[in-house]
């Protein structure tokens, strides 16, 4: 049987080992595949059986010019680059994994809030450039210090991570609300539910952990942003395209939104024309929340036990 993986080196940049995926059959491994050139995404996958992918786009054209393709695997969550609805057609089942990053994105998303409230990394470098030898008196700060204790945290989309977060910011002294679809025992002992503009109008802190559906898209935008509270602060581990970005980059310019932390963008890699580069207070970091170690191992394990599952004729966590 051969196995190709596509897009091989953000899972596994060689501190994993493949072994357990090329256990199957005969792996041929491909850090990057373009994902704008079709051609060279057909003659990766050439007349592969198993084709795994992360990034990597699997269009109606690929699986029609790659009639051998038998099974499809995503190396994460969203399947949004599998025409999963085709590949049904054609009788090829796709996979993903559906939990491998919650402590990872919560951590990260805490992170980022904690940065904007210290500004860490700012006053360390500030030291060891000398200010602090040269500073009059025992300590100073370049920007307000903020304290959470006692401020209210909303999340937008209250699923595995967003409670994950939640637990994070409870412990700190915030009280937490939350919107998602489907309520829970388990995320009513975290946060209190309530409507979106409920949320959006009682925050300190707003954190996006919801999917990228048609309905979501833009949905942080100036008319939002408006009803949210003067000097929030907006974070973003989910997906850029929730963000109007010019939005909201003229709103960290006015003040009206106080910091950003973003970990992805509407297109990635980012533009260079992209509004948030220029605007005020806001931290833009690579796509890289889901990306501990721990995370990516999960994702091993679980794109194997995928595969096992699709070879023994009961294929689990199928998307289509």
């Amino acid at each position: 049987m051969k196995i190709v993986i596509l897009d091989g080196y953000t899972e596994n940049p060689g501190d994993l080992s493949w072994d357990a995926l090329g256990a199957f059959g005969e792996l041929t491994i491909y850090d990057r595949t373009s994902r704008t050139d079709t051609d060279e995404i057909i003659a990766h996958i050439g007349d592969a059986e198993i084709v795994i992918t992360n990034k990597t786009p699997i269009s109606k054209a690929v699986i029609d010019a790659c009639p051998a393709m038998r099974y499809i695997a995503v190396l994460a969550t969203g399947y949004n680059v599998v025409d999963v609805a085709y590949a049904r057609e054609k009788g090829i089942p796709v996979s993903n994994v559906p939990s491998y990053g919650t402590a990872a994105v919560g951590q990260f998303t805490i992170a980022l809030l904690l940065e904007i409230c210290h500004h860490v990394a700012h006053h360390s470098e500030t030291v060891f450039a000398g200010k602090w030898a040269s500073c009059p008196d025992f300590c100073y700060w370049d920007y307000p210090l903020m304290e959470l204790d006692g401020k209210t945290m909303g999340i937008i989309g209250f699923g595995r991570i967003g409670q994950a977060t939640g637990r994070i910011a409870r412990a700190l002294g915030m009280e937490v609300l939350a919107t998602g679809s489907r309520p829970t025992e388990e995320g009513r002992s975290i946060a209190r539910y309530t409507d979106l503009d409920t949320l959006l109008s009682s925050s300190d802190v707003i954190a996006l952990h919801c999917p990228l559906f048609p309905e979501t898209a833009g949905m942080i935008n100036r008319d939002t942003i408006a009803r949210m509270k003067d000097g929030v602060i907006l974070l973003n581990t989910a997906r850029g395209g929730l963000i109007v970005e010019q939005d909201l980059a003229d709103a960290l310019n006015s003040g009206k939104v106080a910091a950003a932390g973003v970990d992805s963008v509407s297109s990635e890699p980012i533009r260079s024309d992209n509004p948030l580069l220029q605007a005020k207070n806001c931290i833009i970091t690579p796509h890289i929340a889901w990306g501990s170690r721990e995370s990516r191992q999960r994702i091993m394990d679980c794109t194997a036990e995928n595969l096992r599952a699709f070879l023994s004729g009961s294929p689990i966590n199928t998307v289509n």
